[in-house]
């Protein structure tokens, strides 16, 4: 079969299905050896994450036209079909010939038959799914409703379940380091301003820009943590969790490239990673440490020694549920018991980190989740260990208020 962005998308559906990998790691490792020219490549793209965001959905579609099961490759097949017949504005012609393309010759009729028919009764499968209840049309875990609801309201679930299966678009912080806002503006032609975020930018072609190391790709929810640890020039401070390295950098613009910043993490392919942004956007202040965390005695092992750090960061490991509509695939990774199983990562790795914050000093908690086993649980029972800290601060950004990504962030003061 010759390659097209369909066959690379159901190449990549096909990966994600019969693995355990996360669908940005199938992107890079199919996508980026593809022959395919950039518009083939981002068509490809949009049916692979639009078929994940979509999954319950198009089963529910396919369930409507084919009573009897399906092959898993057939069943692929048809999701990228009616993901183009029934969601985007694809022509039909090309929607439906080039699918049944992608199939085995003694399934094509079959495949060509079903979208046919999805085609002619469009109006009827699109009202059906109106009528379904919020995880169908949605295509979102039933658990994750129902907590949603009971946390935040009905109102908000839906909101949410709304917010999570758009798009995400590319926003970026401009790295004071290297350049200003109004230089930024002028330089990277199409960029603007994100209301009430002075140092953030929508760009459509963000190449240029981050080869220079002008700017770095986050959401501005991303800032609240190191905004709220507030770190000043020649302060020493710890980024414990730190790679890929967007929030390390940003604390080095804060300090000014004065004083010391050391940043951690437990891989060496992400504290790689951390290196090579470090580098790119300018940051003279930091050193990398390979440690884990969660360990007193890798962090010994280290050479971090106690009450050495004026303020620390923790962007602790979380489910990720303020990030849905960027990591499109987690909400089917997620289980009901990775909220409490993670709150104890959480806890272990802040009672590990505590002893290298000197008398006088501040340590951020933050996570990009939206639930409270993971973010005021936390700070609940960290303080009720440690009576020596003491919460001054605490803020979060909600989808369904703020529009932007799910954060949550804690100041804590140790006063011994």
């Amino acid at each position: 079969m010759k390659e097209s962005g369909r066959s690379l998308a159901l190449e990549a559906l096909a990966r994600w299905r019969n693995g355990t990998e996360f669908a940005d790691k199938i992107v890079a490792a199919t996508f980026a050896p593809s022959a395919l020219g950039a518009a083939d490549r981002a068509f490809a793209l949009e049916l692979f994450y639009g078929a994940l965001r979509n999954l319950t959905l198009l089963d529910f579609f396919i369930a409507q036209l084919r009573a009897t099961p399906l092959e898993a490759e057939a069943r692929d097949i048809l999701r990228l079909g009616l993901y183009q017949i029934l969601l985007i504005e694809t022509a039909a012609h090309a929607a439906v010939f080039e699918t049944v393309e992608l199939a085995r010759p003694r399934t094509r009729p079959l495949i060509n038959a079903i979208l046919r028919r999805a085609l002619r009764e469009k109006a009827a499968l699109t009202q059906q799914a109106e009528e379904q209840p919020l995880q169908i049309r949605f295509s979102a875990p039933e658990f994750l409703i129902a907590k949603w609801s009971r946390q935040f309201g009905g109102t908000a679930a839906l909101e949410l379940c709304q917010w999570n299966n758009r798009p995400a678009p590319v926003f970026a912080r401009i790295n004071g380091l290297k350049t200003t806002v109004e230089a930024f503006l002028r330089r990277h032609a199409g960029s603007f301003r994100l209301p009430g975020r002075s140092n953030f930018v929508g760009l459509p072609d963000p190449a240029d820009a981050l080869r220079k190391g002008d700017c770095y790709i986050q959401d501005p929810s991303t800032a609240l943590a190191c905004e709220l640890l507030r770190p000043a020039p020649g302060e020493r401070v710890f980024d414990a969790c730190g790679a890929p390295g967007g929030k390390s950098a940003y604390l080095a613009e804060m300090m000014q490239n004065e004083g010391t910043l050391v940043a951690a993490d437990r891989d060496e392919v992400r504290l790689e990673r951390l290196r090579d942004n470090l580098v790119r956007l300018g940051v003279t202040n930091a050193r990398t440490v390979r440690c884990d965390c969660s360990d007193e005695n890798s962090l010994r092992g280290a050479a971090l020694a106690a009450q050495s750090f004026d303020k620390i960061l923790v962007d602790a490991p979380c489910t990720n549920t303020g990030v849905l509509r960027r990591r499109v695939d987690l909400r089917w990774r997620l289980r009901p018991e990775d909220f409490v199983r993670m709150q104890g990562r959480q806890l272990q790795i802040l009672r590990a980190i505590a002893p290298l914050l000197r008398p006088g000093g501040s340590l951020v908690y933050s996570t990009c989740s939206l639930e409270p086993e993971e973010n005021g649980e936390v700070v609940a029972a960290f303080l009720r260990d440690q009576p020596a800290f003491r919460l001054t601060n605490r803020d979060e950004t909600l989808p369904f208020c703020d529009e932007v990504d799910g954060a949550f962030a804690a100041r804590l003061e140790f006063s011994p």
